[in-house]
């Protein structure tokens, strides 16, 4: 399937590539007068798509590191600025920022920061109250600003620019359509060659030039293989009878396809036929009340009702978030689940255009791990599954 287009926005236009007024919105009711943003994803959604080329991977440099910063007032993107780093001047050059000012002299944390705060003064920007991403600031980089503002409340940004993020655009959902899809079809590649006697780490690279040979930027897999729990990489060989969970994340262009599917190297026999019918089972479940409107709790009580009156139920859990540029952002459809966050959207309705991850867990003590996790996108009376097949026991080899 074609990606659409996302238009292409110069320095001429100065038109945010995001909804200005809801990040307003999202800034006064968090009492954020300044957003002072640092982290790659967002300066990503911030700035319309860019990321730096020589940072994708990494952050450190020299001795010093990579710091992004997105500078936007409310209700004054007129007055919004980026500073990056001088290893993106081309990038620039080929697709200027949309923001009215914009500097990739820096070289690290100090001169990005000292620019950063120059177009504050010079723009007489309010920071009374600034939003920073607190999880992604250094401490040099805070301590910095706090002394350039010693009278100034800060506020962690996080929660607003999650919210900013939640419902995806056409464009994104596209994205992450064509990455959950590709993620599937790589899967599907990848056991087609399996054989007995490749290692977990032959199969993982497997998958990882499969992903990469459709355009993917490979970014993990939890490869489980026979009996063992065991999601690490490992020279444990392949073995006839083995089942085999695959769980992997790619990316397309940031937006990421997270999906896991079973294979086995054999056939599979009636207790798994019947324990991964279970497991499909309790997907539905959770599918069947997605929709706008929906809350995390419609969600986790329908699964986890279906899943109480399963034979798998003692070793099996259910667990549902929200997807996008990062893995576990909103919806937050839990308060009790394995990332510490609080289940805003527990009781609060899901909105269309917002993504889902769904997944069922088996951890088998003598059978292994069996699992199926789907991304869907939430639309006005369902959803749509993105990414779909192979969800039954694929045959290695085949």
């Amino acid at each position: 399937m074609s990606v659409s287009t996302r238009p292409v926005l110069t320095d001429a236009t100065h038109t945010p590539p995001f909804d200005a007024d809801k990040l307003d919105r999202l800034m006064e009711e968090a009492g954020i007068d300044l957003l002072m943003a640092t982290s790659k994803h967002n300066i990503q959604y911030l700035l319309g798509g860019h990321r730096s080329d020589f940072f994708h991977f990494m952050d450190a440099l020299g001795s010093s590191r990579y710091l992004p910063i997105f500078v936007y007032s409310k209700g004054r993107p007129q007055d919004a600025a980026y500073i990056g780093h001088q290893l993106e001047r081309h990038q620039r050059q080929v697709t200027p920022f949309w923001t009215p000012f914009s500097s990739v002299k820096p070289s690290g944390v100090e001169d990005a920061l000292q620019e950063a705060l120059a177009h504050i003064e010079r723009t007489n920007l309010p920071r009374n109250n600034i939003g920073v991403e607190m999880s992604f600031l250094p401490m040099n980089a805070a301590r910095t600003v706090a002394a350039a503002f010693p009278e100034a409340r800060f506020v962690d940004a996080q929660f607003p620019l999650e919210r900013l993020r939640s419902v995806k655009t056409p464009w994104e959902i596209d994205l992450l359509r064509t990455a959950s899809q590709k993620v599937i079809d790589s899967m599907m590649a990848t056991v087609a060659a399996v054989q007995e006697g490749m290692t977990k780490e032959d199969i993982i690279q497997r998958l990882r030039v499969e992903e990469v040979s459709r355009g993917l930027t490979f970014e993990y897999c939890f490869l489980s293989m026979g009996s063992s729990l065991n999601r690490a990489p490992s020279l444990q060989v392949a073995e006839k009878g083995d089942i085999l969970s695959i769980d992997s994340g790619g990316n397309d262009r940031g937006y990421i396809g997270d999906l896991a599917r079973m294979a086995i190297l054999g056939e599979p026999d009636q207790e798994l036929v019947d324990m991964l019918a279970e497991i499909e089972a309790v997907q539905q479940a959770a599918f069947s009340v997605i929709r706008a409107g929906a809350t995390g709790d419609e969600i986790y009580k329908t699964a986890e009702a279906r899943l109480r009156a399963s034979p798998i139920a003692t070793d099996t859990h259910f667990l549902a978030h929200g997807m996008g540029l990062i893995s576990h952002e909103a919806p937050r459809l839990t308060g009790h689940g394995p990332i510490p966050y609080e289940g805003y959207d527990a009781e609060k309705g899901l909105e269309s255009g917002m993504v889902v991850s769904v997944e069922t867990t088996l951890a088998h003590p003598k059978r292994g791990l069996i699992k199926l996790e789907d991304s869907l996108v939430v639309t006005h009376d369902g959803y749509e599954l993105l990414g779909d097949g192979g969800r039954g026991w694929n045959r290695a080899g085949a």
